[in-house]
């Protein structure tokens, strides 16, 4: 059986859901997801394909690179999407979903750019940039 997961913005204008197996999180401390989240951006994902998104006309898309794109609810500004140009996945802020989420920790990428007021110590492998194998991923 296929595992669902549900989830929501702030306000509840946009809803999620998904189906199967989510990739466990990557933790991206990379400028942009800083700016974008005031933290670091802790993030999964799953196949576009297997995404249902109730309240889309609530979903603002910011180009932040020629790369890619980022969705937030256009009602109260909650951060949700990552999408690479012409991918096959949606990477989902793993806050969004409800719980219990069953996700876990994977690694940290993009470490060299991280805020210079925490640590990472979580024992988790820790990425410089990108990770091996993954050129964009979040």
């Amino acid at each position: 059986m296929d595992d669902i997961h549900t989830g929501s913005c702030n306000c509840g204008a946009v809803r999620i859901r998904t189906s199967g197996r989510l990739r466990d999180v990557v933790y991206c401390h990379c400028s942009q997801c800083r700016k974008q989240t005031g933290h670091f951006f802790a993030a999964t994902s799953v196949a576009a394909s297997r995404l249902v998104i109730d309240g889309e006309e609530f979903v603002a898309w910011y180009a932040a690179s020629p790369n890619a794109r980022r969705g937030f609810c256009r009602v109260c500004g909650s951060a949700l999407f990552w999408k690479q140009e012409g991918g096959d996945t949606v990477s989902i802020l793993a806050g969004a979903f409800d719980r219990p989420t069953g996700l876990k920790g994977a690694m940290h990428i993009f470490a060299a750019d991280k805020g210079d007021y925490y640590s990472i110590e979580d024992g988790l492998p820790v990425h410089p940039e990108w990770w091996p194998d993954e050129p964009f991923a979040a």
